[in-house]
């Protein structure tokens, strides 16, 4: 008796569990007793599961890291721990359901318990409110799930699992609704899961009635989750030095070769660190995997107009609704009426409701659905009673939508606008002449002619379009600067008298380098035969252009060419037009204008507005935090002696020191007071003398 006592294996768990590990065939008997153990604290925990039981818990993490080594006799423990989980999940005690959770994860990253049936267990587990549990089930989802479609995509489970989510996200809990919204959208934007079924999914939290779920699914879709989780092995990078602080590290000193090249060799190391691979994120994808978005848009218009959400929200389902009419060109004419009732000056987030106009037009909206809305904002914004700035944003956005829909702008209205190019505010001034500028390359005639600058190749070549009218060719333009492929010989000479070089095998049979042009002598080739190009007729310029079109495949080389070629016919005079006036530069944001707006384009000012009182005292006293006050602190000798009179004269009320003669200052005496004082230094100098 006195030897079991002394025998404390079977009572130290931690020390059996490195045994077993090691050995295991050794200690079966050991472990069968802790087995045993656990069968019958789980009877006691079955009559009382409310109550807490350390001795349970210590027992299923040791039968979790050691079941792999007895699997005959372990074969129902992962079944029988899921399904105490799913019976008394709600009652449990924390601590116990928080140890029930990780010996399951524990399992499951052993490769002993199905995914399908765990996931399906801890979305379950999601209901319960418990933070600090909640947050360890959502990483663990993200990870498994990442881990199964790590080397290919496992259908079969994600199949399952986003029929499961769909059932989720319309679950009564909002807690368990949202955790499987953030799982799918974490999931996306890792690449996981990033086909359409799981954006279509993804739609259904737009038409939630709680808030939280409904802002989540628009941010998705917007691309502004700002809550991104950086905890995750994956994505987040471990804090290392910076370039600035290796060159302090290895420029101190001596500067010698050997320092040198360990800071070369530490900039390289640092390179690679910040080259890790990260998930490609396509912002807006998700918007074009949306099944029929002509339903959804409508279905999010009525629940706009019937929302009585806040205004930030309502504001983020407007944007949402331009993207998605935007993108797809939908027709959705119900929304433009709604909009036109937000825009007034003293709006709340006017710039965000102008954006959302502009980005719910395209070329297929009918004009005169379009033009209420610029009217609208011409008599509101563009008008001498409001601010430079209202009148700067109301041009811009003006501008963008006609950018989109031409038509909608009558001729009248245009040439007004066109009048603020002269306009004292520089914003007004370049906002107007930007519009000019856009409306020179889509309809010069619509201008006055002082306005329509100098007319080069391309506003030539360009043609309003009528509306629904599409303009189809059968030719690249502007490949008329490049040669049909006929297999010219070396020397030869084309019909242009352009000579075409070939390099055979004979030329260079000693294998050396062959020097065969200059990136100058090309450059010049390429602006002489610009220059042939112009003299060229239009119709044998696009006779040629369709014959190079149809004899070759181009490369990236000729790609470049052709887009010098039209970027010259944007600079270039019109043939027979004089050069008197100069081109305005095209802004590069015109230029290259997405598919999705920013503020950027509503807002842009070319000048800085001037700071207001309270921001250059913010920026005056920011600027002073280093430095001292100029006071000259007088400190006594004994900090426990009193003040003197003249310190005390200071601090009383003036009515009781306006009779002293103390006071009175010599700039306020009056005339008698002069006569007196000037007596009494006279008699004051005579008795010094005397």
């Amino acid at each position: 008796m006195s030897g079991r006592q002394n025998n404390k294996l079977p009572n130290n768990l931690p020390q059996l569990q490195n045994l077993i590990k090691r050995d295991p065939q050794s200690y079966v008997d050991e472990f069968l007793q802790q087995y045993r153990h656990y069968q019958s604290n789980v009877q006691i925990f079955k009559l009382q599961p409310d109550k807490p039981n350390k001795e349970l818990a210590d027992l299923v993490m040791f039968l979790a890291q050691v079941c792999h080594c007895y699997m005959q006799h372990m074969t129902t423990f992962p079944q029988e721990l899921s399904g105490l989980l799913m019976s008394h999940h709600t009652m449990l005690e924390p601590d116990l359901r928080m140890t029930f959770c990780k010996a399951l994860i524990l399992l499951r990253n052993k490769n002993l318990i199905d995914p399908t049936c765990l996931l399906e267990l801890f979305f379950e587990l999601l209901r319960c409110h418990d933070k600090l549990l909640r947050k360890t089930l959502y990483t663990h989802i993200v990870t498994d799930i990442k881990n199964i479609n790590a080397k290919h995509k496992n259908n079969k489970v994600n199949t399952t699992l986003q029929n499961f989510m769909y059932t989720m996200l319309r679950d009564s809990n909002p807690l368990a609704a949202k955790i499987s919204l953030d799982v799918m959208v974490e999931l996306y934007t890792r690449n996981i899961w990033n086909d359409a079924k799981t954006v279509n999914v993804i739609t259904t939290a737009c038409f939630s009635k709680v808030t939280k779920i409904l802002v989540a699914g628009l941010k998705f879709f917007l691309g502004k989750d700002e809550d991104e989780k950086n905890g995750s092995d994956s994505d987040s990078e471990a804090e290392g030095p910076s370039v600035r602080d290796l060159k302090v590290r290895y420029s101190t000193g001596k500067k010698t070769s050997k320092n040198k090249k360990k800071l070369e060799k530490a900039m390289n190391v640092l390179k690679k660190h910040k080259k890790k691979k990260k998930v490609e994120v396509f912002n807006f994808s998700a918007i074009h995997l949306i099944h029929d978005p002509q339903d959804f848009a409508e279905k999010l218009l009525k629940q706009l107009e019937d929302s009585k959400e806040r205004f930030e929200v309502k504001i983020m389902m407007m944007e949402f609704i331009s993207r998605l009419v935007g993108i797809h060109e939908l027709f959705l004419f119900n929304f433009y009426p709604f909009v036109q009732r937000f825009l007034q000056p003293h709006q709340r987030e006017v710039t965000k409701v102008l954006l959302c106009a502009a980005q719910a037009s395209h070329q297929l909206v009918p004009p005169e659905i379009i033009e209420p809305v610029i009217m609208t904002i011409a008599n509101n914004f563009v008008t001498d009673r409001n601010s430079g700035e209202v009148m700067t944003v109301g041009i811009n956005a003006i501008k963008e939508l006609t950018a989109r829909c031409p038509l909608a702008i009558n001729e009248d209205l245009l040439q007004d606008l066109a009048q603020y190019k002269t306009h004292k505010d520089k914003n007004v001034m370049m906002s107007a002449r930007g519009l000019i500028q856009l409306f020179r390359s889509l309809n010069p005639q619509m201008l006055n002619k002082r306005d329509r600058g100098r007319p080069t190749e391309a506003s030539t070549e360009a043609k309003i379009k009528d509306y629904g009218e599409l303009e189809a060719k059968d030719y690249i333009p502007g490949a008329e600067v490049l040669e049909v492929e006929e297999g010219n010989k070396e020397g030869e000479k084309d019909e242009d008298g352009w000579e075409s070089a070939s390099i055979s095998d004979d030329d260079n049979e000693d294998g050396e380098w062959v020097d065969v042009h200059h990136s100058s002598d090309e450059d010049t080739g390429e602006v002489v035969k610009i220059k042939k190009l112009q003299n060229m007729p239009v119709e044998e310029r696009k006779a040629k252009a369709a014959a190079v079109s149809g004899s070759r495949l181009l490369t990236q080389d000729d790609f470049k060419k052709i887009r010098l070629v039209q970027l010259a016919k944007e600079v270039n005079a019109a043939p027979g037009k004089g050069q008197k006036r100069k081109n305005v530069e095209l802004d590069d944001e015109d230029e290259n204008r997405g598919e999705v707006l920013t503020l950027r384009n509503i807002e842009k000012l070319h000048k800085k507005p001037k700071a207001d009182k309270e921001t250059r005292l913010a920026t005056a006293m920011a600027g002073r935090t280093d430095r001292k006050d100029f006071v000259r602190k007088r400190t006594k000798l004994n900090p426990h002696a009193g003040t003197t009179n003249k310190d005390k004269r200071k601090t009383k009320n003036f009515m009781m020191m306006r009779h002293s003669q103390n006071v009175r200052t010599k700039g306020k005496r009056s005339f008698r007071e002069k006569q007196i004082a000037l007596r009494d230094a006279l008699l004051k100098r005579k008795k010094q003398y005397k």
